[in-house]
């Protein structure tokens, strides 16, 4: 079985997040107007490799002389990395968690307007997405060396701590604060995802027009593709959950958009022969139980792609198709991949989504969703 793999700027693999807006239309328009002219679009970009927040992380820009400008895009990460890093002692949301049931914390400019999305989701999703997860994905651990499968009992007392009603935002002080003793944030289904997008408004404040962004799979396509076609567009592939990184099982065309995908081969816990995600159901406490392996979501915000990726996963195929297809007029579209190997597409990707033939994945039937 031959698989396709990433080529160039030919094919760019998505892996595997008013949401993040910290100003006023007006704002926006004069940030705009005041940034300067980028220079010229070039064949062979600059870029940067690095690992942190447990992925690798790549900034691809595609203007000439902009190297200084990736430097500076990475220093920025590593900042906000450091402030929303749950198991990083001193950071912004170990302090908050730290002051649970005691004290509201004040937090930084940066990462406010990220537990501001990231409260939103949690309250837009139906519960399915849930800033208070950490509890559950601490108990857990998955992706850590001491990742374990936790007694039911251990379940049950934890999955009480979780609830973002109890979180409360003061927007005038900027704080934070968790009513209950024991209560965790975890931001790790939204974060990603809010950093890309940061790095793109940091990138056009340079002078920067072209660029792809890939924070760990979640992947930002900055402006008009090198390669000079018609529409400007990028063929993006969508990642196949199951193989390496790299690997598509179809493509999309698109520019000034993230692809966000969610898998549960993304990062796992094997025990006694079973595989446990690390994707998290907040109602449960224990990973989501139903047919979906993988979602890509396509978004014009990454935040927005990072929150519904997770809480679509938690829909399962049916609901979460009719959740995405009830934001069509936000220019948000899905493609949902079983364990069976099905693809289904949400109806406003349906004339764009190219399925490659040689995988063994094939297209759902549409009774599937009824």
């Amino acid at each position: 079985m031959k698989l396709r793999k990433l080529v160039q700027l030919g094919l760019i693999v998505a892996m595997v997040i008013p949401l993040t807006a910290c100003g006023a239309n007006s704002n926006k328009r004069a940030a705009s107007s005041s940034r300067p002219k980028p220079t010229k679009v070039v064949q062979t970009p600059s870029e940067d490799t690095q690992f942190m927040m447990g992925t690798v992380v790549t900034l691809r820009v595609y203007n000439k002389g902009k190297s200084k400008v990736i430097d500076g895009a990475f220093s920025l990460l590593k900042k906000e990395a450091r402030a929303v890093t749950v198991n990083q002692k001193g950071s912004e949301i170990d302090k908050i968690n730290a002051a649970a049931g005691k004290n509201p914390v004040k937090v930084s400019k940066d990462i406010y307007p990220m537990l501001k999305a990231a409260y939103y989701y949690s309250k837009n999703s139906d519960e399915s997405f849930d800033m208070a997860i950490g509890p559950i994905t601490q108990l857990w651990h998955i992706g850590f060396s001491d990742a374990k499968v936790p007694t039911q009992k251990e379940i049950d007392t934890n999955v009480k701590l979780v609830d973002y009603k109890k979180v409360k935002l003061n927007d005038q002080k900027r704080t934070v604060y968790l009513e209950q003793k024991g209560m965790q944030l975890d931001l790790g289904g939204i974060a990603k995802g809010y950093m890309a997008d940061q790095v793109k408004t940091y990138f056009l404040n340079h002078g920067v027009s072209t660029a792809i962004i890939d924070l760990g799979g979640n992947i930002y396509v900055l402006g008009d593709s090198p390669k000079g076609t018609k529409t400007g567009n990028w063929t993006v592939g969508i990642q196949d959950p199951k193989a390496s990184r790299g690997t598509a099982i179809g493509s999309v065309p698109v520019k000034n958009m993230s692809i966000v995908t969610s898998g549960i081969y993304e990062r796992y816990l094997k025990k006694h022969g079973k595989v446990y995600s690390h994707l998290m159901d907040p109602k449960t406490g224990a990973p989501y139980q139903n047919n979906l392996m993988g979602v890509s979501i396509i978004s014009k915000k990454s935040t927005d792609g990072d929150g519904l990726s997770t809480a679509t996963f938690d829909k399962g195929l049916k609901d979460g198709m009719k959740y995405i297809n009830g934001k069509a007029d936000k220019g948000i579209g899905a493609i949902f991949i079983t364990k069976d190997k099905k693809v289904y597409v949400s109806n406003n990707l349906k004339k764009k989504f190219s399925l490659f033939g040689d995988n063994g994945y094939k297209y759902g039937s549409a009774s599937d969703l009824k």
